[in-house]
């Protein structure tokens, strides 16, 4: 059962993926709400997609993550590509969890690091909002947290999906709002 602390998971901004998104305020909300968490004294957790080298955890029946593996290492754990991106930077005791899917949970220790810090309502900042961000709000929800999206410090290839997750598939589950709209809340 979920604790009470509000976390904030800073998800997939990493090199390779900041990098492919060409709205640059995305990062900079991100920013925003890393910084506004800190002050607040609330946890900050950045997850990061990668693999093993040779991609042992791609099963070829997992066409995205089969595909990513023919490509070349640039997914994996220590590639440049998978570093959090600087703008972020991570501080020592905030935990980088390297997740091996889609979702925040899905081959990672998120779950165990959550419980740990008593967190009971997750505030998502991610990219892509039609991935990694849909995908472990779907899960967080499961798990009976509480959730909050930030919307700008979301982002999507396509701007269409990006729309209808934040405006109608979000709101069933979680409070959709704007990074400065939650840090004047905390």
């Amino acid at each position: 059962m979920p604790g009470s602390r509000p976390v904030l998971l800073v998800m997939d901004f990493q090199h390779g993926i900041v990098e492919s998104i060409a709205d640059p305020s995305v990062l900079d909300a991100a920013s925003r709400a890393v910084k506004a968490a800190r002050v607040s004294g609330i946890p900050v957790m950045f997850v990061r997609v990668a693999f093993r080298p040779g991609y042992p955890e791609a099963a070829a029946s997992n066409a995205a993550f089969a595909a990513m593996a023919e490509r070349g290492d640039a997914m994996t754990q220590d590639h440049p590509a998978t570093q959090v991106h600087e703008a972020l930077e991570p501080r020592p005791d905030e935990p980088v969890i390297v997740k091996r899917r889609v979702s925040a949970f899905s081959g990672s220790d998120l779950d165990v690091l959550l419980r740990a810090a008593g967190a009971g309502t997750l505030v998502l900042a991610g990219i892509a909002t039609s991935g990694v961000v849909l995908s472990t709000l779907r899960q967080a929800a499961d798990l009976d947290y509480r959730l909050i999206v930030l919307s700008d410090a979301c982002a999507d290839r396509d701007p269409e999906v990006h729309r209808v997750l934040l405006e109608k598939v979000f709101p069933r589950q979680a409070l959709v709002t704007e990074t400065d709209e939650w840090i004047q809340s905390l």
